[in-house]
């Protein structure tokens, strides 16, 4: 039997985002903190490895549309910055306590519209919300959570932009980096 055409096309096309990676020296103390502020019931924690900053949605993007994003993003030319995670939040609907920043520094903004207008302009649907940057702590938290007054205040440097591939195994998502760019 031969595969149905959205068969082929989801074949031919992967799960992708642009994003800011949590840098190790930050992972092990925010999953610290994590544990300390939240209970097993308030949600299922994101693996230290998936903590991200999410700069551009893109979902299922074809190779082509993956390559000319590509070339769009290498041609980015930016200085780094730092953000202040001193934020902190829980969206009940979709089931996410995040943690995020009070005042976007301006790079972010402009790194996130930058990859927001050209992934729109290639096809990507981008959500009509506001940019909020943040990074989820924990997903299904559906439940009311009493969060913790205030959060560590860790500065996050901003030394590159990633393009990463979300993968489903073994009843698992993973983020998988494709490709890199400076901040400088």
């Amino acid at each position: 039997m031969l595969p149905s055409i959205n068969e082929i096309v989801m074949s031919s096309s992967r799960r992708l985002f642009f994003a800011l990676s949590l840098p190790d020296a930050l992972q092990q103390p925010v999953i610290r903190w994590r544990a300390e502020a939240f209970q097993p019931e308030h949600g299922r924690p994101v693996a230290a490895a998936n903590l991200h900053l999410t700069l551009a949605f893109l979902g299922d993007v074809s190779a082509q549309k993956e390559a000319a994003l590509t070339q769009l993003a290498g041609r980015i030319r930016q200085p780094g910055f730092s953000i202040t995670l001193d934020d902190l939040g829980h969206w009940p609907r979709p089931g996410v306590v995040w943690l995020g920043c009070k005042r976007a520094p301006r790079g972010l903004l402009q790194l996130a519209d930058m990859l927001r207008s050209q992934a729109a302009r290639s096809g990507c649907f981008q959500s009509p919300l506001p940019f909020h940057p943040h990074i989820t702590l924990l997903r299904a938290a559906t439940r009311p959570i009493a969060l913790p007054p205030s959060t560590p205040g860790w500065v996050m440097p901003a030394t590159q932009f990633s393009l990463y591939q979300s993968v489903f195994e073994h009843g698992r998502t993973r983020y998988q980096p494709l490709a890199h760019w400076p901040l400088k």
